[in-house]
């Protein structure tokens, strides 16, 4: 293997060490919420420096494989997709549930299972088809990303008429959509990442898609 290949798989590799990582604190943050579990959530605080820390040292090889390979068109385009990847996970820093923690739960169950689960899926899946370079996992990833809206959408009419028929829910409530708002949002993420895999592997930019008329 060329020192230049060497040097993309090691990129590649530091990528999926960090993908591990944002979907482990998904995973995390809502068992900390869900259990009350102090460990998991500041286990999940740990990740988000280590993430932080791997974004830096991505930005970091990048740079220094742009100046001294000087890469050609498709390995440039492999490059520029690891930058976008690399900040789009950082932006999936899950958010702290500690504040949560201090709060009485709510009279009735929310159930961020569904949810969680699959955006921990669409996490790992999004980073898998870039690994493989891997345009149908990718448009799977696609896929998934509705079923995210639609468990979002359930969660919020849940909250929302508790709110309506208790009035003292309200401010726990908001909290537990903005949980459900930041799940989306990571979703949203790996989204980005399959879209950016798509283009890398079929040159189809599938951003601001218009859905089909039946």
């Amino acid at each position: 293997m060329r020192p230049f290949e060497e040097d993309l798989q090691t990129l590649t590799d530091m990528l999926q060490e960090m993908g591990a990582l944002v979907a482990h604190a998904v995973q995390r943050s809502v068992l900390s919420l869900v259990e009350k579990n102090e460990d998991y959530a500041h286990q999940v605080i740990r990740d988000e420096s280590r993430v932080d820390q791997m974004e830096i040292q991505i930005d970091e090889k990048v740079t220094s494989l742009i100046v001294r390979e000087q890469p050609v068109a498709r390995d440039m385009r492999l490059i520029v997709a690891a930058i976008k990847i690399s900040t789009d996970l950082e932006r999936m820093g899950a958010e702290r549930s500690l504040s949560l923690m201090a709060q009485p739960p709510l009279p009735e169950t929310v159930n961020f299972g569904e949810i969680a689960g699959i955006v921990e899926s669409m996490v790992l899946g999004s980073l898998d088809s870039f690994v493989k370079r891997d345009a149908q996992i990718a448009r799977g990833i696609l896929e998934s990303d509705d079923a995210v809206d639609k468990a979002r959408a359930g969660i919020q009419r849940q909250l929302t008429d508790l709110m309506q028929r208790d009035s003292s829910t309200i401010c726990r409530a908001l909290d537990y959509l903005i949980v459900a708002r930041k799940l989306e949002r990571i979703a949203d993420h790996a989204t980005n990442i399959a879209e950016d895999v798509i283009f890398l592997a079929q040159g189809v930019d599938v951003r601001h898609r218009v859905a089909e008329v039946v």
